[in-house]
C-alpha cells in the first residue's frame, strides 16, 4: 500500500548508525530492527501526538509530523520499507474493520434519503468535478489518475467531524445528523473504491474488461459475505464467546478479520476490502461491541504506526517548495467541496443556513483517503509529487475543519445580516409549512422536535392544548402530520420563522434543541419578539443555566441535574426521609434554580470566556458616563429589557467583573456593561446612555 522509497533517502544504511549502536553485534541488530523501528515510530508519534493534542489540533496531524521528523527527510532514523511497511498494513486492515464492527445500518435508514441519495451523489460528483478540473487544468496527465484523484477527494474525515460536533454538542443538531449520514456513505463507499479503483491501472484497452471483472469478484465475494454473516460468523463468535477465555475471544477475531482481508487480497481486491467487509460481517453478532472493544487498543496502535509511516513519506523541503500551490489546492478542495455539498443538500430541501453548514462541516479531506492515495502510489498512478501534495493536502484540510466548524455559525449570522444573501440564507418559511392556522392564538410554541421535544409535544397533545412545533428536521415531523399537530419547518433561530410562529399571542414557549448556539440565538430572538413570553429553556451544561436566565428565559431546565435530583429524591425516600422533607429538598433545589448544587465559580471572568458564553450572540460594551441616567439605578429599576430589548450579560467595575448581575445590582459612574441583542436593541440602548436627565 505504501511504497518504498527510492534514492538516498530510503538507503537501509541510514538506520545502520542507530542499529549498529546497540552493542555492534550485526547479528543482533538485525534482530532488534524492528523492536528500534517500531519504538522510533510510535516513539515520535506519541510525542508529536500529544503536542498536538496540546495545541487542539487532531492528533493525526501529531503521528505525521512525528514520522516525518524520524523519516529520511527529518532525522533519517527510519526508512519505510521492510518489516514497518508490513506492520502499517496490519495497521489498515484493523482501521476498516474497527470502522465496519461501528457501522450503524439504524442510523442510516434513519436519514436514508439524504443518506443514500445525498451521500452518493455527493461522492459521484466530487469524483466527477474533482477529476474533470485536475485533467483540464494538466495536473494528471490520464484519465484513470484523474478518477482515482476524484475517489481521494470525496473522502472525509468521520473521526475529526465527529469530535468537533461532539465538542461542540451537536451530534444531534440536524447538520450534525446530516453531516454523519453522508460520512457514513463514504465509508461504505471506500470499501467499493478500494475494490475497483485498482482495475484501473490497466491498459486502456483492457481497462473496461478489468473493472467487470473487478465488478463480479466484488459482487460475488459480497454474496459469499452476506451469506457467511448470516450463517457462519454468528456461530463462529458465539463458540468463541462461550470459551469464556478472552484471550481466545481475540485470537479467534484477529484471525477472522486479518484471515478475510488475506482472501480478498488473494482475490486481487486488497486487504483493506477485506477488513472492512469483515468489520461489516461482525456488526450484526450480539458481541460486536465486545469484539470492538477487545480490538480497539491494538488498531489503535498499529493505525497509528500506519499514519506515521505516511508521515515517513513526507518531505519538509519539498512542501515549502510547493507551499504556493499546495495552498492554492486546499483552497480549491475546501471551497469546491464545501459548494459540492451544499448543493446537494439543497437539493433534498433543506435550508441553506443548514446545507452551508454541513458544506463547510465536511469540505475535508479524510485519513481514509490516505489509504487510497497509497493503493495509487503503488499502481505508480501517482508521483512522489503528486502523492506528496495529497498529503499536504489532506493534513492542511484536517487540521481547519475544527475551527471552520466554530467560525461558520458567526459567517452565516454576518450572511444574514447582507441584503441580499440575507435573503437567501433564511429559510422561506411559507413552502415549509403545515397545519398551520394563521390566527393561532394561546398556543404553545415547542422549538425542537427531538427527544426532550416529542415527550413534551406528546404530555401538552393529551393535556388538550393548541401546540405549535417548529423543527428543520423534516424527518422528525411525519409523527405531526399524523396527528395533525401544526408545525412551522424551519430553522427557529430565524426571526423570520419566530414571527410566523405568532409568539405575541402565544401562551408560552419551550426551547429544546440540542444546539446551544441556536438556542441561545432562538431565545433572545423569540424574546425580542414578545418580551413578556413565558419561555423554558433546556441548557445543555451547568455553565449556560445562569446565561439563559441573563438572557431572559422564565425557568431553565438541565436534563443532568433533574435527573440527579430525581435519583437523590428515590434514595431519601428509600432511607426513611419524609414525602414532605423530600419534596421540601426538591423544591429548595430548583427554587433556587440550581444554585446550591451548581460548583464553585471564580469571581472574575476573563475576557476569553465571556466570549465563548456569548458566542453568536451581538454584542457590544458600553461605558457609562456621569451623564448618562442610568447611574444609581439598579438593574431590576432601570428595567432595560423593556425599555430597549436587550439583556445586561456583565459590568465591569475597576478590577472586579460582575457576571450575570441580578436586578438589585446598581450602576455607578464608569462602569462598562456588555449587552447583547440584536441591531435595532442595540441602537435603542446607545440612546438611552445619552439620553440627559429630566
Amino acid at each position: 500500500m505504501l511504497s518504498r522509497l527510492n534514492g538516498p533517502g530510503s538507503d537501509h544504511s541510514r538506520t545502520s548508525t542507530l542499529k549498529e549502536g546497540l552493542g555492534g553485534d550485526e547479528t543482533m541488530a538485525s534482530e532488534l530492527t524492528l523492536i528500534v523501528d517500531m519504538v522510533t515510530v510510535l516513539g515520535a508519534a506519541a510525542v508529536g501526538g500529544y503536542i498536538a493534542n496540546r495545541a487542539r489540533q487532531p492528533v493525526l496531524l501529531g503521528y505525521l509530523l512525528g514520522g516525518m521528523v524520524v523519516g529520511p527527510a527529518g532525522l533519517g532514523l527510519i526508512a519505510l520499507e521492510g518489516d514497518i511497511q508490513v506492520l502499517s498494513e496490519v495497521g489498515v486492515a484493523l482501521l476498516l474493520f474497527a470502522l465496519g464492527v461501528e457501522f450503524s445500518l439504524k442510523d442510516l435508514l434513519r436519514l436514508r434519503t439524504i443518506a443514500l441519495g445525498g451521500g452518493s451523489g455527493q461522492i459521484l460528483l466530487t469524483i466527477l468535478l474533482g477529476g474533470v478540473l485536475a485533467y483540464l487544468t494538466g495536473w494528471v496527465e490520464t484519465i484513470p489518475k484523474a478518477i482515482f484523484l476524484g475517489a481521494v477527494l470525496s473522502l472525509s474525515s468521520t473521526a475529526v467531524v465527529l469530535k468537533s460536533l461532539i465538542e461542540r454538542n451537536e451530534v444531534q443538531t440536524v447538520h450534525g445528523q446530516i453531516m454523519l449520514a453522508i460520512l457514513i456513505i463514504q465509508d461504505l463507499g471506500l470499501g467499493l473504491m478500494l475494490a475497483v479503483l485498482p482495475a484501473l491501472t490497466q491498459l486502456p484497452e483492457t481497462i473496461g474488461i478489468a473493472l467487470l471483472i473487478a465488478f463480479l469478484k466484488a459482487s460475488l465475494f459480497l454474496v459469499g459475505a452476506i451469506l457467511a454473516g448470516r450463517f457462519i460468523i454468528p456461530f463462529l463468535v458465539r463458540q468463541l464467546a462461550r470459551s469464556g477465555s478472552q484471550e481466545l475471544f481475540l485470537l479467534g477475531i484477529l484471525i477472522l478479520c486479518l484471515g478475510i482481508a488475506l482472501l480478498t487480497e488473494a482475490l486481487g481486491l486488497g486487504i483493506a476490502m477485506g477488513a472492512f467487509v469483515a468489520g461489516l460481517m461482525i456488526s450484526n453478532v450480539e458481541y460486536a461491541d465486545h469484539a470492538l472493544d477487545r480490538v480497539l487498543p491494538m488498531r489503535d496502535v498499529f493505525a497509528t504506526l500506519f499514519f506515521a509511516s505516511i508521515g515517513l513519506l513526507i518531505d519538509p523541503t519539498f512542501l515549502l517548495q510547493n507551499a504556493w500551490v499546495l495552498l492554492g489546492l486546499v483552497a480549491v478542495t475546501l471551497v469546491g467541496k464545501a459548494a459540492i455539498a451544499t448543493l446537494i443538500v439543497c437539493i433534498f430541501r433543506y435550508p441553506l443556513k443548514t446545507a452551508l453548514t454541513v458544506g463547510l462541516g465536511i469540505n475535508q479531506i479524510g485519513e481514509f483517503s490516505f489509504v487510497l492515495a497509497g493503493n495509487a502510489q503503488s499502481a505508480g498512478l501517482f508521483s512522489q509529487r503528486e502523492y506528496g501534495l495529497i498529503v499536504g493536502i489532506t493534513a492542511a484540510s484536517l487540521v481547519l475543519t475544527p475551527f471552520l466548524l466554530k467560525v461558520t455559525p458567526h459567517l452565516l449570522q454576518y450572511l444574514e445580516q447582507l441584503p441580499v444573501v440575507g435573503s437567501w440564507i433564511r429559510t422561506p418559511v411559507s413552502l415549509y409549512m403545515a397545519g398551520l392556522d394563521e390566527e393561532l392564538v394561546d398556543h404553545v410554541v415547542v422549538v425542537g422536535y427531538g427527544r426532550v421535544g416529542a415527550t413534551l409535544v406528546r404530555m401538552l397533545y393529551f393535556q388538550g392544548y393548541s401546540i405549535l412545533v417548529i423543527d428543520n428536521n423534516e424527518a422528525a415531523l411525519q409523527t405531526l402530520r399524523d396527528r395533525k399537530i401544526p408545525y412551522l419547518f424551519g430553522d427557529a433561530s430565524s426571526t423570520l420563522v419566530l414571527e410566523k410562529a405568532n409568539l405575541k399571542r402565544a401562551k408560552a414557549m419551550a426551547i429544546a434543541l440540542p444546539d446551544p448556539l441556536a438556542t441561545r440565538l432562538t431565545l433572545n430572538r423569540a424574546l425580542s419578539l414578545s418580551p413578556e413570553l413565558d419561555i423554558t429553556v433546556r441548557a445543555h451544561a451547568n455553565d449556560e443555566i445562569d446565561l439563559l436566565y441573563q438572557l431572559g428565559a422564565q425557568e431553565v431546565v438541565q436534563p443532568e441535574f433533574e435527573a440527579s435530583l430525581e435519583m437523590g429524591a428515590h434514595m431519601l425516600l428509600n432511607l426513611g426521609d419524609s414525602i414532605y422533607a423530600v419534596q421540601q429538598i426538591v423544591n429548595r433545589y430548583r427554587t433556587g434554580r440550581y444554585r446550591d448544587i451548581l460548583p464553585e465559580r471564580a469571581e472574575y471572568w476573563g475576557a476569553a470566556d465571556l466570549e465563548t458564553a456569548i458566542e453568536g450572540l451581538q454584542h457590544n460594551w458600553y461605558a457609562l458616563e456621569s451623564y448618562s441616567p442610568l447611574v444609581g439605578l439598579n438593574l431590576a429599576e432601570a428595567n432595560i429589557r423593556r425599555h430597549t430589548g436587550a439583556t445586561v450579560m456583565a459590568i465591569k467595575r475597576q478590577k472586579q467583573m460582575l457576571r450575570y448581575p441580578t436586578g438589585e445590582v446598581v450602576m455607578e459612574e464608569g462602569d462598562r456593561l456588555l449587552v447583547v441583542g440584536n441591531s435595532t436593541e442595540h441602537e435603542a440602548f446607545a440612546k438611552l446612555l445619552e439620553s440627559i436627565h429630566t
